[in-house]
């Protein structure tokens, strides 16, 4: 069933039973979900499917999870799952994991891929029974991204052992707004003119084009890479200096943490996927480009992913709040009135009983 196109290994998902290779294989070769994608589902299906082991006590209560093996199970296992297992596992997730709610999500995600898949392309269940079941919700948090003085302040810092090819991974980041697994993936032949081609996610290209910047720093680069004398990847637009080879994306991960030290931004949660954020929010934030413009560069498959892009700085807020023509009002405090000659306390006798009230 697995091919080598597909990116699988020989062993891949050895320790998993067949019924579950078989959806992992057809996640990667069909529907063409990134390897690391992939990987997501069978690490969140083998725990969905030790839990049931355990939690239908086939197995000791005192093995760990990760020490009961799934490997035999047929799928007459998978067949009897319900409702109720599922709604047991996410509660076991919950209070025993301590799973945050995007984990949960993700995990529940990824149940669902599961049984759909045995569902609508294979035929051998008749219902889904976690299609039903509400997925945690999520606290939709703000992207970070780098400021325009943080970038310039990356930009003139880079001098690394191989500083023209790290410049201009890092320009193409800020500028283009690729993911990591789409730079990795960069070939020289995908240049064309003032355009790359790009590869995203599911092999959906899309084309972006290359700013005055993009060029600028592409040029000197070629012309290192053209020096080197052990390249062994020579379609490969970013190669190591040492081996010849394409980066790696773990190796472009090192380059921007390295780079992003040089600058004093060590330590502030920044990565390529944050300079990705950068880019869309600088370019949404300079108001030539809409939200449709910015899903096709960013190459998002639903426009509701682009619109996190929209958020406003603290800046701006402040700015709006203190627009209002009413921003500087403060209260004034009235002025008591002059008493009238009437509202006077009148002079009372002995027994309280007001003068004016015996004339």
């Amino acid at each position: 069933m697995a091919n080598s196109s597909a990116g699988i290994k020989k062993d891949e998902y050895a320790d998993c039973p067949g019924f579950l290779r078989d959806f992992l294989y057809y996640a990667l070769s069909i529907r063409n979900l990134s390897p690391r994608t992939v990987d997501g589902y069978a690490v969140d299906l083998r725990t969905f499917f030790r839990f049931l082991r355990r939690f239908r006590g086939e197995v000791q209560d005192e093995l760990m999870l990760e020490e009961i093996s799934i490997k035999e199970l047929s799928f007459d296992f998978v067949q009897a799952v319900t409702k109720a297992e599922v709604y047991e596992f996410m509660y076991y997730i919950t209070r025993e994991r301590g799973n945050a709610s995007n984990t949960r999500a993700r995990k529940l995600c990824s149940i669902k891929a599961f049984f759909r898949y045995y569902v609508n392309k294979k035929n051998l269940l008749e219902s889904n029974p976690a299609l039903d079941v509400d997925s945690p919700s999520l606290k939709k948090a703000l992207p970070r991204y780098l400021s325009l003085e943080e970038c310039l302040e990356l930009l003139r810092s880079i001098q690394t052992e191989f500083t023209e090819r790290d410049y201009c991974i890092i320009t193409l980041f800020l500028n283009c707004g690729m993911r990591l697994s789409e730079l990795v993936g960069i070939n020289l032949t995908d240049f064309k003119e003032e355009t790359i081609r790009i590869v995203g996610k599911g092999n959906k290209e899309r084309t972006v084009y290359l700013t005055e910047a993009c060029q600028a720093a592409i040029e000197p680069y070629l012309a290192a890479r053209a020096a080197l004398t052990n390249l062994k990847d020579r379609n490969a637009m970013f190669v190591s200096k040492r081996t010849g080879k394409r980066l790696t994306a773990r190796r472009v991960e090192q380059i921007v943490a390295e780079c992003l030290a040089q600058a004093g931004l060590a330590g502030k949660g920044y990565s390529p996927h944050k300079l990705r954020h950068t880019a869309a929010t600088l370019m949404y934030r300079s108001g030539q480009v809409d939200m449709l413009a910015l899903q096709e560069i960013l190459g998002h498959a639903n426009v509701s992913t682009t619109q996190i892009y929209t958020h406003i700085s603290r800046t701006q807020l402040d700015e709006a709040v203190k627009s209002s023509p009413l921003a500087g009002i403060k209260r004034v405090k009235k002025q008591a009135s002059p008493k009238k000659e009437e509202d006077a306390p009148q002079p009372q006798d002995e027994d309280g009983v007001a003068m004016a009230d015996l004339q």
